[in-house]
C-alpha cells in the first residue's frame, strides 16, 4: 500500500486523527483569509464613522475566523473530491490528517465563535451579514452550485466578495453604494481569475466531476466569458475614485491595471487551445492576484492617509 493510499484510509476510518496545529490552520485556508482581511479592512478605513481601534481588531479577527470557518466547512464536504485533484490532494483530509468528523466539528465551532463575537463587539447586523456569508459559501455554493451548473464560480463568487460590505457593516451598522461597488469589483474578478485556471486545469476538474465552464461549454466559450468580464470589470475597478471615494493617484492605477486586464483577457481570446502550455492563461490568472492585491492596497493606503490628516483614527 502507498503512503497516498495509507493516507486516504485512515482519512476514511472515523474517529482516526494524526492532527497537529498546522493542519488545523491548513483547513482556515489562510491565503483565502488573508485576502478577506485585506478586503474586510479596507471597508472598515473607508467607511464613515468611526470605531475603537481594539475593537477594530477583535472585529477583523472574528470576520477572519469565520472565513477560516468556511474552508474548514468546504473542506470536510469537499474531501470526496479534493482526493481527485493535485492541487488539492494535499488538504489535510484527503492526507488522513483530520477526520472529516474533525473537520465539521472545527468548522461549525468557529462559525458560531465568530458570528457572536462580531455582533457582540460591533453589532448585530454585521453579525447577521457574516453568518449569511458563510451559509452562502459552505452551503449555497460548496454544496449546491459547486457540482450542479457551469455558473458556481460566477454565483458562488459572491461569497468572497463579501468582506469589504462585512467591514463596512461593522462600522456603520449598514450598506451603502459604496460598499457595494467594493463588492462588485470582487464578484467581476472572480469569474475571468477562476476560469482562466480552469483552463489549465480542465483535466483535474474533469476527473473530479466538477463541472467547470471549459469541461462543459468549451474552451472557447470560456476565452470569450474571460475577455467579455474582463471588459466590464476595467471600468468598474475605477468607480471608487469616479465616486469621489478614492483618490487620483487610485484613479490613474486603477485604470492603467484594468487596461493591462483587458489585454490579458485578449491574449487568452486569442490563445492557440492547441498550446498544451497554456501560457496566456496562466499570465491572466497570475496577474489577476496582482489586480486585486493591488486595487485594495491602494484603497486602504488612502484611507489611511485621509483619515490621519482628517480626524484620525478608525
Amino acid at each position: 500500500m502507498s503512503a497516498t493510499d495509507f493516507s486516504s484510509d485512515i482519512a476514511a476510518r472515523p474517529g482516526v486523527s494524526l492532527a497537529e496545529p498546522g493542519d488545523f490552520i491548513s483547513l482556515l485556508k489562510p491565503r483565502v483569509m488573508s485576502l478577506v482581511m485585506l478586503t474586510a479592512v479596507t471597508g472598515f478605513v473607508l467607511a464613515p464613522g468611526s470605531i475603537h481601534p481594539f475593537l477594530a481588531l477583535v472585529a477583523l479577527a472574528a470576520i477572519a475566523v469565520g472565513a477560516g470557518a468556511s474552508g474548514a466547512l468546504n473542506m470536510w464536504y469537499d474531501a470526496d473530491i479534493d482526493r481527485l485533484m493535485a492541487r488539492t490532494a494535499r488538504r489535510p483530509i484527503p492526507r488522513g490528517r483530520i477526520t472529516p468528523e474533525g473537520a465539521l466539528a472545527f468548522g461549525l465551532s468557529l462559525s458560531i465563535l465568530s458570528v457572536l463575537t462580531l455582533g457582540l463587539v460591533a453589532n448585530w447586523f454585521a453579525a447577521a451579514f457574516l453568518a449569511f456569508t458563510i451559509f452562502f459559501y459552505a452551503v449555497v455554493y460548496t454544496m449546491w452550485l459547486k457540482r450542479s451548473t457551469t455558473q458556481n464560480i460566477v454565483i458562488g463568487g459572491a461569497a468572497g466578495a463579501f468582506p469589504p460590505m462585512v467591514g463596512w457593516a461593522v462600522v456603520t451598522g449598514g450598506i451603502s453604494l459604496e460598499s457595494f461597488v467594493l463588492f462588485l469589483i470582487i464578484f467581476l474578478w472572480t469569474p475571468p481569475h477562476f476560469w482562466a485556471l480552469a483552463l489549465f486545469k480542465m483535466q483535474e476538474y474533469g476527473k473530479a466531476g466538477i463541472p467547470m465552464l471549459p469541461n462543459v461549454a468549451g474552451r472557447a466559450a470560456t476565452r470569450r466569458q474571460i475577455f467579455a468580464y474582463s471588459l466590464i470589470l476595467a471600468p468598474v475597478g475605477v468607480a471608487p475614485w469616479m465616486l469621489g471615494y478614492a483618490g487620483p493617484v487610485y484613479g490613474i492605477v486603477s485604470a492603467l491595471l484594468g487596461l493591462n486586464f483587458v489585454r490579458h483577457g485578449y491574449k487568452v481570446l486569442r490563445m492557440d487551445d492547441a498550446d498544451t502550455a497554456m501560457l496566456p492563461a496562466k499570465g491572466l490568472f497570475r496577474f489577476s492576484l496582482i489586480y486585486l492585491f493591488t486595487l485594495f492596497m491602494l484603497l486602504l493606503a488612502e484611507g489611511v492617509v485621509t483619515r490621519f490628516v482628517g480626524v484620525g483614527g478608525f
